[in-house]
């Protein structure tokens, strides 16, 4: 069925008094957390939002644009999923977007694909998602695209022990098989592997027993937001620095927890596709658009999987209008410089191809904030999770 159907199917059975957009407005559904421990997602998103439009104006071609944001407060899948089809049937949306967590966007790949809806994944880094529909696509990164970098480069740097702590859902688990697989490739060994249960506050007792097994590093991956900043205090708190067990991560030294770790957080190193420090004008431009409207804001990874969601999206409408699969087929391989650095929209995976950056914790000489300081660059590198 296609969108105009489905809808007109729904209405028929008694949801009534919807309004069409006019034909020159398009409008985006953004759903993600905007109350609870994850809000930060949310506000991040919708000031990145805020801000490209600020550079770019609100129209794309003959289109007006605006967006729509819904609160799905943190991992729901069913109410993901209702939101998804509240902003369809009573908003009629063209697009829909954000997705901070695997299974909220999973939740949707039905609908999406019964109404030939475009749907940009802002964060959401399960490799598997893309599968589940053929109008999902993804401006963020997926686990192996960041932690299979990881594995090499922590290898080549003389690591041969590495005891595993994820997150147990779909991310976590990517990034646990992605490094395994790529670290003993290249000859290392992974002594153990903890999957820590989502509501996981207390990481005393998991990072004692990587203190206990003596590795020459810990590899974590865990949601953004309160559990990083947790996880990242207790290893420095519980001593695995001064035992000798490298830090090694992909979000964990992220930008809104990054000052409030202080001078514990210095030296830690993660594999990720930006840091608001990075180098290029590109990068200025967002961050001076961003702080210009929101002086607190603070930049990072989610902030630029929203802002270059927005740009997709604003390619697609001026290629094809609400024709969702005429849009899609439009972003196909569609090239642009993010603030991060040159992406581009794999045809196969509908996941952006992308430069995955060694980072260091530093604190800058002229501000004296700490921040992720890119020490080395592993160049293009697509979703290494779509052939596993």
């Amino acid at each position: 069925m296609t969108k105009r159907n489905i809808l007109t199917a729904i209405a028929a059975v008694g949801v009534l008094g919807a309004t069409c957009a006019s034909a020159d407005e398009i409008k985006v559904g953004v759903i993600a957390p905007f109350s609870g421990p994850f809000a930060q997602y949310g506000v991040q998103y919708q000031q990145a939002i805020e801000a490209y439009q600020a550079q770019h104006g609100t129209a794309a071609g003959e289109h007006e644009i605006s967006f729509i944001y819904k609160d799905v407060g943190g991992v729901n899948p069913d109410q993901s999923r209702a939101l998804a089809q509240e902003l369809l049937i009573r908003d009629r949306v063209d697009y829909l977007a954000g997705f901070t967590f695997t299974p909220n966007a999973l939740a949707v790949g039905p609908v999406i694909t019964q109404s030939e809806t475009p749907t940009v994944i802002f964060n959401a880094a399960t490799s598997a998602i893309n599968r589940e529909s053929p109008f999902y696509l993804r401006t963020s990164y997926t686990l192996p695209q960041v932690s299979i970098p990881a594995a090499e480069w922590a290898y080549d740097q003389g690591i041969r022990t590495v005891v595993t702590t994820v997150s147990d859902y779909g991310p976590g688990i990517d990034a646990e098989t992605s490094f395994k697989q790529a670290f003993e490739a290249k000859g290392g060994t992974v002594t153990d592997s903890v999957r820590m249960p989502l509501s996981t506050t207390d990481f005393t007792p998991i990072l004692q027993r990587v203190k206990d097994e003596a590795p020459d590093a810990v590899f974590t991956f865990l949601p953004g937001g309160p559990p990083t900043f947790s996880y990242t205090k207790t290893y420095n708190e519980n001593g695995l620095r001064e035992a000798g067990i490298t830090f090694l991560g992909t979000a964990e030294t992220e930008e809104t927890n990054l000052q409030g770790l202080g001078d514990m957080a210095v030296g830690l190193q993660t594999a990720y596709h930006y840091s608001p420090a990075h180098d290029s004008d590109a990068n200025r431009a967002f961050l001076a658009a961003l702080t210009e409207l929101h002086p607190d804001a603070v930049a990072n990874w989610a902030s630029v999987g929203a802002y270059d969601g927005v740009h997709l999206i604003y390619e697609m409408v001026g290629a094809a209008g609400s024709d969702g699969p005429a849009a899609v087929e439009a972003a196909l391989g569609l090239k642009w410089e993010s603030p991060r650095g040159p992406l581009e929209l794999d045809p196969e995976t509908r996941t952006v191809i992308q430069n995955v950056y060694i980072r260091e914790v530093a604190r800058n000489a002229e501000s004296g904030l700490l921040e992720n300081v890119e020490t080395g660059v592993i160049a293009t590198v697509g979703d290494l999770g779509w052939t596993k």
